[in-house]
């Protein structure tokens, strides 16, 4: 799965994409950023990148422009401006954020339990700021929809750092992102209040 966007997508587009009329984006790099069978996780569930090729803006259609998104061959090449290659990406919309079920779920076993016991010692471990996962999993459950910043400060830590360190426990399942702030997802709270 894509570590971060790819390729960066408006929700009009997500929104074609999921329909099935979008099947295909325009964008100019220097090199191919998104890779043939590459997932990116988006707010629609997670894209799939069928192809990669480069493009010639002289042999595209008002066909392309329809099954980008754009109204008109025009507007299509009016959204080409900038330097860099021009490729031609496919996409294909291939189902749900799979973290959304795994962290709606209220019970954690005991197997479940080990391998996020695991993982997160793997994560203190590997962390120059020492011991961190359970403790950022404590905040969150006393602190929901609390600011990043704010959250951050009160561990003392810069606001970044922090935040990609929540984004991994979301990985697992064991928070949420809210309109402002995080919470634990039931997941979350099923693991932290079990035994």
């Amino acid at each position: 799965m894509t570590q971060g966007p790819a390729v960066l997508f408006r929700r009009d587009v997500l929104d074609g994409i999921v329909s099935g009329r979008i099947d295909r984006v325009y964008r100019r790099w220097s090199e191919p950023r998104a890779r043939v069978g590459g997932r990116q996780r988006t707010q629609v569930g997670v894209i799939e990148f069928t192809s990669v090729e480069p493009a010639d803006l002289a042999s595209l259609g008002e066909a392309d422009a329809a099954a980008s998104g754009h109204p008109s061959l025009e507007a299509l090449i009016a959204a080409q401006a900038g330097t860099g290659e021009l490729y031609r990406i496919g996409v294909r919309h291939i189902g749900e954020d799979p973290r959304i079920a795994l962290r709606e779920s209220t019970t954690v076993d005991a197997d479940e339990r080990r391998a996020i016991d695991a993982r997160l010692a793997g994560m203190d471990a590997r962390s120059p700021r020492g011991p961190w996962a359970r403790d950022t999993l404590r905040l969150l459950a006393e602190n929901p929809g609390v600011r990043a910043a704010d959250l951050a400060a009160t561990a003392g830590v810069e606001t970044q750092p922090w935040k990609r360190d929540v984004r991994k426990l979301k990985e697992l399942g064991l928070t949420e992102s809210l309109e402002l702030g995080y919470r634990l997802s039931p997941r979350g709270r099923a693991y932290l209040d079990g035994p």
